[in-house]
């Protein structure tokens, strides 16, 4: 599923394909894997492409970003501080107060069965902000 935009052009979800694409290397496999798995956690997920080229995949709330550097291919779990992590998939931005990470170098496999939990975690932590529906006040 992706999120409807309002400007003509590429959907966000073609966007995140062209950008694997581009990349051409263990770096665009790691993306497409990991992404894959996203979708296989959640197939209602939402893929928007944000901050000038940044994928990001949402269910009520942001779960994650996907970036990809020269070494490294991140993905940073915007309520990653507030997340039960058995598996210890983070490995960076651990210090901050709300965000962590997972850096993927070439090589490396991800627990997928973990790396499924921790979304499912994440969209339940976005679920749990909604508010509550507001009882009528009595006149």
């Amino acid at each position: 599923m992706e999120k409807p935009d309002a400007n003509e052009g590429p959907s966000a979800s073609q966007l995140i394909t062209n950008r694997i694409a581009e990349l051409g290397d263990w770096r665009g496999e790691t993306l497409a894997r990991m992404r894959q798995l996203i979708k296989d956690a959640d197939p209602d997920v939402v893929e928007e492409w944000k901050w000038m080229g940044t994928p990001v995949w949402s269910h009520d709330g942001i779960i994650c970003t996907g970036e990809s550097y020269k070494s490294v291919v991140k993905l940073t779990f915007a309520k990653g501080a507030s997340l039960e992590d058995p598996a210890h998939l983070f490995n960076s931005s651990l210090e901050g107060n709300a965000r962590r990470a997972i850096d993927i170098h070439e090589g490396e496999e991800v627990d997928e069965a973990a790396f499924k939990a921790l979304v499912l975690r994440a969209i339940a932590l976005n679920g749990s902000g909604k508010p509550k529906s507001a009882k009528k006040a009595k006149p």
